[in-house]
């Protein structure tokens, strides 16, 4: 019996003990692998959205934002549209357009103090259709401004404020001086947040974020959080000089996902120069025609570089004609700014006025040359209702279409009219049965347009037979 009671204590501890180094195997080899895989799992997460950069990088190269950010926060303000409408009270009040007027805000964004005297810039989409536009500083004072002037093209307009003391402003800098990887700051009112501030880098220049908009417009593009509110606000260098004026956001939400776009300052400056001197936009041009160098116009025409604008055509009495510029030539350098693309030569040459001279280096038949252009006022006109733009014929484009006078077709504006082939280079002599000489008798015959009144364009076809069209 004693023999029997041993046996089952030792089998008793046997199992216990072979249990118990099962038990601590299993911690030690299995659950221990376990627990490293979730930690190395969660080092690693995946996340597909765009994640702002961190500025670590910039905090141990010694970059300080807050200077920057004190000096340019009290030089931005707050803008708000203010428009009227009409409240119908019944079903014929509404048929009649009539009913109680009222006035409130439709539209708000930001705007960049230039001067001490009060002169702001912002962008025109942020005033469009205002009765009256609202200023508020960051210190909350409130005024109306004046609307100045504007350019659509460019999308800025230009706003004054009469103030008893002097204003803080934020100085202009040279956006042609900034380099790609630059550090940047966005000030403005997003969500109607006011004072806000975000850092990032410049992208990108020269960017043409919409290449159906025959504007070619020419941005900055940065990482810089833009959401709606910051249009018409300053980005800003590290100095706190304005480099460009926030403008757009690329995004399927219509808030920002990593792409922003500012309109340059060498841009906004001249634009508020020429408004503030001239009344109007003085726009010059090269008078040339053509498109980006890619691989099968290089291969075609025997272009050896991928590189710069091609030159497709010489407009008739241009600078660039009379400079000697040739079809076939493609520009590589305008002054100091490397041409890759339209975007850089539209860009720049937006930054001067007609009878500026600008160096342009072209690449003609293997060699470099040098010639110097003399920028004409540009002539032409967009049509807005017909979709299409205008410009003074020449002697030359008037015998060739065996005209007498008018304006040539010289772009659509729209997708609509570039379905119609043959359109470029049709004269246009005559609109609501005037006789028109130039792009002038154009813009005051379309002043002098009602909305709902129907116009009236005779064409000139190739043998110069008259071809009259009506448009509702």
């Amino acid at each position: 019996m004693k023999k029997t009671m041993k046996k089952l204590a030792s089998l008793l501890f046997v199992s216990l003990l072979a249990g118990a180094i099962t038990l601590g195997a299993y911690k030690l080899f299995v659950e221990e692998e376990s627990q490293q895989i979730v930690t190395k799992t969660q080092e690693s997460p995946y996340i597909p959205n765009y994640i702002p950069a961190t500025y670590n990088a910039a905090a141990s190269a010694g970059i300080d934002f807050t200077e920057a950010a004190e000096r340019t926060l009290n030089g931005v303000v707050h803008v708000k549209n203010v428009q009227t409408f009409m409240q119908p009270r019944n079903m014929m009040e509404y048929l009649r357009g009539g009913g109680e007027s009222g006035r409130g805000i439709v539209g708000a964004g930001s705007g960049v103090i230039i001067s001490g005297d009060g002169y702001i810039v912002t962008n025109n989409h942020v005033i469009d259709g205002a009765s009256e536009v609202q200023v508020t500083l960051n210190d909350n004072r409130d005024y109306m401004a004046k609307i100045v002037g504007r350019d659509e093209k460019a999308d800025i307009a230009l706003l004054k404020v009469d103030s008893e003391d002097e204003l803080p402003y934020i100085p202009f800098g040279d956006s042609d001086a900034t380099k790609v990887g630059e550090w940047v700051l966005a000030v403005g009112n997003p969500f109607n947040l006011t004072s806000t501030v975000t850092a990032g880098i410049i992208s990108a220049k020269a960017r043409d974020i919409d290449e159906r908009d025959r504007n070619y417009q020419s941005f900055i593009q940065t990482d810089a959080a833009i959401n709606p509110g910051n249009s018409g606000g300053a980005l800003v260098n590290i100095h706190g000089e304005l480099v460009g004026i926030n403008t757009a956001i690329t995004s399927q939400t219509g808030s920002y996902v990593g792409y922003a776009f500012a309109v340059p300052s060498n841009n906004t400056r001249k634009i508020v120069e020429d408004i503030m001197q001239f009344g109007s936009v003085q726009k010059g041009i090269l008078g040339v025609r053509g498109g980006d160098v890619n691989p099968i116009l290089a291969e075609e025409e025997g272009i050896n570089t991928l590189e710069g604008f091609y030159v497709a055509g010489v407009e008739d009495e241009s600078g660039a004609q009379k400079a000697g510029l040739q079809s076939g030539d493609v520009i590589k350098q305008i002054d100091n700014i490397k041409i890759t693309k339209f975007a850089d030569l539209s860009g720049y040459i937006s930054s001067k006025r007609p009878d500026d001279v600008v160096q342009v280096s072209v690449l003609r038949n293997d060699k470099l040359m040098t010639l110097p252009v003399k920028l004409v006022k540009t002539n032409t006109y967009d049509i807005k209702r017909l979709g299409i733009q205008v410009k003074t014929a020449s002697k030359k484009e008037l015998k060739s279409n065996n005209a007498d006078n008018g304006v040539v077709i010289t772009q659509p504006l729209t997708r609509e009219m570039a379905r119609f082939k043959g359109l470029i280079g049709r004269v246009i002599s005559e609109m609501n049965d005037e006789k028109i000489y130039s792009v002038e008798d154009v813009k005051r015959i379309m002043d002098n347009q009602s909305i709902d009144e129907p116009i009236s364009i005779v064409f000139l076809d190739e043998n110069g037979e008259r071809n009259r069209f009506i448009f509702d």
